[in-house]
């Protein structure tokens, strides 16, 4: 029997949105094969098993942020799925940070972007 880690489960759980248990148990059976757990988790549970990756990302914000000086701007759309995210205020603040971020550190790609950290959060009410 393969050892079942939790970074399995984890990494199985994000591709089917399946309950951590189900995950787990689907791991056990298929012996720690990741494509076989998917398979026998879109038996079990049908439709439900691929709906992580069906999500579509509607609704979101995009954000300008221009610098004191008017030098250098930067524009950032940021997608998620409901508009109840998109009008929340920590996700109105990420967005603006995010902005900001773009602007003063230039990263060249997303994977940059996503290893540079956000200092201070903009206030929601300082949309630009």
């Amino acid at each position: 029997m393969a050892d079942i880690t939790a970074g399995m489960v984890k990494e199985l759980r994000e591709k089917t949105d399946a309950p951590m248990m189900e995950c787990k148990k689907a791991l056990t059976e298929a012996a720690g094969d990741m494509e076989k757990a998917e398979e026998i988790l879109r038996v079990r549970l049908g439709n439900k098993a691929s709906k992580a990756s069906a999500r579509v990302t509607t609704e979101g914000l995009v954000s300008v942020y221009i610098t004191a000086d008017a030098k250098l701007a930067s524009i950032i759309e940021v997608n998620c799925e409901t508009d109840f995210v998109a009008k929340n205020d920590d996700f109105i603040a990420f967005v603006n940070g995010m902005a900001k971020l773009v602007a003063e550190k230039n990263p060249a790609n997303v994977e940059s972007l996503s290893s540079l950290t956000v200092m201070e959060p903009l206030s929601p009410s300082a949309r630009l």
